[in-house]
């Protein structure tokens, strides 16, 4: 039997980038019981970047609306990033206009900040 998530419904849950107060918004879509892997919709307004991290898991994200600021780059709806387990990174929206996501872990979700 799939499961099925009403994300249009689903209201956002607003959190807080620890180091700078910024806030983003987020969707929990599915968390997997065995492996801890996640799936949710995550929301940067404009201008907010989660500043240099790293997370015990490796994840993902596809943009669906919007432009993806990374420390590797920028990239736009339809463009798929993947980041290592481990690696140092930063990522959010551009001064212009929000970005919404995709995020997908391969396992339980962490982030530590430098």
């Amino acid at each position: 039997m799939p499961i099925v998530v009403d994300a249009p419904n689903q209201p956002w849950e607003q959190r807080t980038i620890a180091p700078t107060g910024d806030p983003v918004f987020r969707k929990n879509l599915y968390a997997d019981p065995d492996t801890g892997m996640e799936v949710r919709l995550v929301k940067y307004p404009a201008g907010v970047m989660n500043p240099a991290h790293t997370h015990p898991c490796a994840h993902g994200m596809y943009i669906l609306e919007g432009t993806l600021e990374t420390g590797g780059g920028s990239y736009t709806a339809g463009q798929f990033v993947w980041f290592p387990e481990g690696e140092t990174m930063r990522h959010g929206a551009t001064a212009a206009t929000d970005v919404t996501v995709v995020f997908i872990t391969n396992k339980p979700f962490e982030i530590h900040y430098k």
